[in-house]
C-alpha cells in the first residue's frame, strides 16, 4: 500500500472516529476532519516542484529554503523520522484555518476544548472564516468575549506528514525558517491540556534555532532587520501581557462586578494610550493598528498570552542549560511531568528570579 493511500485511510478512520464520540458536536468534527483530509488529498511533493521547469522561480526558492530549514531542525532536535513538510498544498485562501478564541467578560480564564489527538487547547478551529465568525457570534450572544483569528500553520503532532502550505509563503526567508522551527517543536514536546505551555515552548525553540540558523548559514547581515522586528515585537507582546495580568488581577478580586466592568474599561484605554506611546517609540510603527482597532477585549488578549506568557521562562531555563539544545529539552521533558501549577511556578521564577532549576 502506497504512502498516499494509508494517509487517506487513516484519516478517513479519523473521521470516523471523531464523529463516533462526537455526539451532538458532530458537524464541527466533520468539518475539521474534512480539512484535514482536503490537505492530504492537494498535497504535492516540494522535491518534484523544485526540480519542475514549470514552477516560479521565487516558489523553488522558498521551497528549497524550507527543505534546507528542515533538514537543519531534524539534525537538532529529538524527533522520531517522518515526512513532515515534504509535500505543499497551495491553499487558494489568506489562511489554513481561523481560531475562535472565547472568555468570560469579567475573567481572563479561556473556554477550552478537548479533541482526540490535541487534547484540550483554549481555541477552537476552522477551516472555514465564515463558521469561525458564525461561531463567535453565538458566544458573543451568551455574553462573552470572543475574537476570531487567522492562522497560516499548524501541527497535528505527527500524526500526519504535515504539509507545508502556501499561507507560510507571505513570510521573508528568516521568518519563513522561524515557522517551521516552531511547527517542529511541536513533535518534540507536547502536554497535553496545557496551550500556553506548549506554544511558549515552540516559540522558544524556534528562537533558539533561528540564531543558529543565521550563524550556520552566514546570514548575519540579515539577522539585524529581523533582530530589530524581534525587540518590537517583544515590546508590543510585554506591553499586552502586562495588561492581561491587570486585568485578572481584578477579575480576581473581591470587588463587585459592577466596578470590576468599569475597572476592566479603564485597563483597556490604558492599553490603547500606551500604543500610542509605543508607536512614538518605534517610529510610528503601524504594523498593530488593525489588531489594536478590534476592541482589545479579554479574548484578543488571551491570543498574545498563549504563545508568549512563559517565553521568558524558557528562555532562562536553556541559559541555565549552558545554552545546550539537548540539555534544554531534556529538561523540559522533565519538567513537562510535574502539573501544570507546578510547571507555571517554576516557569514564572525562572523569568523574574533567575533561579536554578534541578528536578526534585
Amino acid at each position: 500500500m502506497s504512502k498516499s493511500i494509508f494517509r487517506t485511510l487513516r484519516c478517513c478512520l479519523l473521521i470516523y472516529l471523531m464523529i463516533l464520540v462526537a455526539g451532538c458536536d458532530a458537524t464541527y468534527y466533520w468539518q475539521a476532519a474534512s480539512g484535514q483530509l482536503q490537505l492530504i488529498t492537494e498535497r504535492q511533493s516540494i522535491e518534484e516542484l523544485v526540480q519542475s521547469e514549470r514552477t516560479p522561480p521565487a516558489l523553488k526558492s522558498q521551497l528549497q529554503l524550507i527543505l534546507d530549514a528542515r533538514q537543519f531542525a531534524l539534525d537538532r532536535l529529538p524527533i522520531t523520522a517522518n515526512d513532515s513538510y515534504l509535500s505543499y498544498v497551495d491553499l487558494k485562501r489568506e489562511h489554513v484555518i481561523w481560531n475562535l478564541f472565547v472568555t468570560p467578560k469579567l475573567s481572563m480564564e479561556n473556554q477550552t476544548w478537548c479533541y482526540p489527538i490535541a487534547g484540550c487547547v483554549s481555541y477552537r478551529g476552522y477551516f472555514s472564516q465564515q463558521k469561525a465568525l458564525a461561531s463567535a457570534q453565538d458566544w458573543q450572544q451568551k455574553g462573552f468575549d470572543v475574537y476570531v483569528g487567522g492562522v497560516d500553520a499548524y501541527s497535528t503532532l505527527g500524526w500526519f506528514d504535515d504539509p507545508v502550505l502556501s499561507s507560510f509563503l507571505s513570510r521573508p526567508p528568516l521568518g519563513l525558517a522561524a515557522l517551521l522551527f516552531h511547527e517542529l517543536s511541536h513533535q518534540v514536546l507536547y502536554v497535553k491540556d496545557d496551550t500556553v505551555f506548549n506554544e511558549s515552548f515552540a516559540t522558544t525553540v524556534e528562537e533558539i534555532l533561528l540564531q543558529q540558523w543565521v550563524v550556520h548559514n552566514h546570514l548575519q547581515p540579515t539577522w539585524s532587520d529581523y533582530h530589530t522586528n524581534k525587540a518590537r515585537q517583544n515590546a508590543f507582546m510585554e506591553m499586552v501581557i502586562d495588561n492581561k495580568l491587570q486585568r485578572d488581577q481584578l477579575f480576581r478580586s473581591d470587588r463587585p462586578a459592577s466596578e470590576k466592568a468599569i475597572g476592566k474599561q479603564r485597563l483597556i484605554a490604558d492599553l490603547a494610550s500606551q500604543y500610542q506611546q509605543f508607536k512614538a517609540e518605534w517610529d510610528h510603527y503601524s504594523g498593530y493598528d488593525d489588531w489594536f482597532a478590534q476592541g482589545l477585549n479579554n479574548a484578543q488578549l488571551s491570543t498574545i498570552a498563549t504563545y508568549y506568557e512563559l517565553a521568558p521562562g524558557f528562555h532562562a531555563l536553556f541559559q541555565q542549560s549552558n545554552n545546550d539544545l539537548a540539555e534544554f529539552i531534556n529538561r523540559c521533558q522533565a519538567l513537562a511531568e510535574r502539573s501544570k501549577s507546578e510547571r507555571d511556578s517554576v516557569l514564572k521564577q525562572l523569568a523574574t528570579a533567575n533561579i536554578d532549576y534541578t528536578e526534585n
